[in-house]
């Protein structure tokens, strides 16, 4: 079974649980920041974490996350496939030993072009995606690499964009998972107000490309090391 850990209400799985169920896969969803309790990540074939509005280093006003990232722990000791996402990449890397970057000058919001290293080219999750790609992002904080891990891609404003640590724990700044339902939601935040909708509806068709690539090619990792 896969696990999708959501980490803030209003940043939901949107194509990932898509994707998971088209696959034939099972998965469950957990919410640790309405109490419910993390299971064993070693129990499952593959774990996406969630992004957020928090940022990784707000556990005094945001408790849970001290829980979660003694989950990612377990799950890098285990060896379980995982995905993290824009705020669960930034929860991956500090629990791997790497830096946030809180209010970092290396924010992006809306449509980008993310390049790919040579490692990243050569990288199963990124296999099949054009290179540079376009995707979604919305993100003040940013990670560093953490030690022992591999810069997978970056972007002209955001040097750490993907990274994996191990055979399959990766972390990426940007969204793959976001719809327009989530993306017209994300609009309607107290954020600084612009209409992200629009540039991401012009960029979907290409959008949806990579999304379903990139997403399907984790999901196929995963359940090729339940089988292994």
């Amino acid at each position: 079974m896969f696990l999708i850990v959501q980490n803030d209400p209003q940043c939901p799985s949107g194509s990932c649980s898509r994707l998971l169920a088209a696959a034939g896969e099972t998965f469950t969803t957990v919410t640790p920041y309405s109490g419910e309790a993390l299971p064993d990540p070693a129990e499952a074939t593959g774990i996406v974490v969630l992004g957020g509005e928090m940022g990784a280093h707000d556990t005094a006003k945001h408790p849970y996350l001290t829980r979660v990232l003694s989950f990612l722990r377990e799950a890098l000791q285990a060896g379980t496939p995982l995905l993290g996402i824009c705020l669960g990449g930034q929860l991956l890397s500090f629990a791997a030993g790497g830096e946030v970057i809180s209010r970092s000058p290396y924010g992006e919001h809306g449509v980008c072009q993310v390049d790919l290293t040579r490692e990243g080219e050569l990288d199963p999750l990124f296999r099949g995606l054009p290179d540079p790609f376009l995707t979604f992002q919305l993100h003040n904080d940013s990670f560093t690499v953490p030690p022992g891990a591999t810069l997978l891609a970056s972007s002209a404003a955001c040097p750490a964009q993907a990274f994996r640590l191990g055979q399959a724990a990766y972390g990426v700044q940007f969204h793959p998972e976001v719809d327009p339902s989530i993306v017209a939601a994300w609009d309607l935040l107290p954020l600084p107000k612009t209409d992200h909708l629009s540039s991401f509806l012009a960029a979907e068709a290409a959008f949806n490309k990579v999304s379903q690539r990139l997403i399907g090619n984790f999901i196929s990792l995963a359940a090729a090391s339940r089988i292994s």
